[in-house]
């Protein structure tokens, strides 16, 4: 990335604010093991601390577990299935999509019959049903939010192949005998990444955000610490300890709109035309 590109980046605020949050996570989520090396399963003090005491900075649950440890170890969860399961969407998304607009034709039709068949149903339903069908772990989820995603993504990349595939430079590679793939993949798709990466950033957001919901309702993985379960857990005692939902509540508030701000920022930069506009 050129200096641009990163001009056009800063000159958002909220993005660089949005960057700076997303950096705190991640530290958060490499380093958990150094910041609390026990498990945040682990009983730590008597329950129900309230913040600011002497063995929990930020409290402590019904069963004497260290909130700020779950904290710092569910970031690990939802960066992990965040990422990943944007990343399995962005494979079969991008994938179709890309057949779809360059092909054209009973291919384009197959393929978007295919997509509207998956945005007929509510992505959260979708995804509620896809993890009690199967065992609630962190592969079937990360399954089960990468196919509640894709369709979006099928979409956008078959609008920028249609509208590229007529361009000079496609014409000159089919010209010249290259294949299919090499022209998909090759000369289109990086063309076309832009507004890409964009989405794919805001699904970040939203891939956390349902991770978090299916912890909330009991579908999470129960083996491993995260936000939603935190919050799931804290819903009877909402009232004796408000610190068990709230703070939980204010990493996943945080994190996803961090996302969203650099999302912003990402799309300012990459389409600083568009974002004049914005500012016109």
């Amino acid at each position: 990335m050129n200096r641009d590109f990163w001009k056009a980046f800063a000159r958002n605020r909220g993005a660089v604010v949005g960057l700076a949050i997303m950096a705190a996570v991640v530290i958060c989520a490499l380093f958990a093991d150094l910041i609390y090396p026990t498990s945040p399963w682990e009983m730590s003090t008597i329950p129900f601390q309230p913040p600011l005491s002497e063995d929990a900075v930020l409290g402590s649950d019904t069963l004497g577990r260290d909130i700020a440890a779950g904290i710092v170890h569910g970031a690990r969860v939802s960066l992990l299935i965040g990422l990943t399961s944007t990343a399995v969407a962005l494979l079969i998304g991008v994938t179709l999509g890309a057949v779809a607009g360059f092909h054209g034709g009973r291919i384009d039709d197959a393929i978007m019959r295919f997509t509207e068949l998956f945005q007929t149903i509510p992505n959260f339903v979708l995804a509620v049903v896809l993890v009690a069908i199967f065992t609630p772990t962190i592969a079937n989820i990360v399954i089960a939010i990468a196919i509640v995603s894709w369709p979006p993504l099928a979409r956008l990349a078959r609008g920028e192949f249609m509208a590229l595939r007529s361009r000079e430079f496609v014409q000159a590679a089919v010209t010249t005998g290259q294949g299919t793939g090499t022209i998909i993949f090759r000369q289109i798709l990086p063309n076309s990444l832009s507004p890409i990466i964009v989405s794919a950033s805001l699904m970040v957001a939203t891939a956390i955000l349902l991770e978090s919901s299916l912890s909330f309702l009991g579908l999470g993985d129960p083996n491993v610490m995260s936000w939603g379960y935190m919050i799931g857990a804290a819903r009877t005692v909402i009232r004796q300890a408000w610190w068990m939902s709230f703070f939980p509540g204010i990493a996943i508030l945080l994190t996803v709109l961090a996302l969203n701000l650099v999302g912003e920022g990402l799309n300012d930069a990459m389409n600083p035309k568009l974002a004049r506009k914005g500012r016109a």
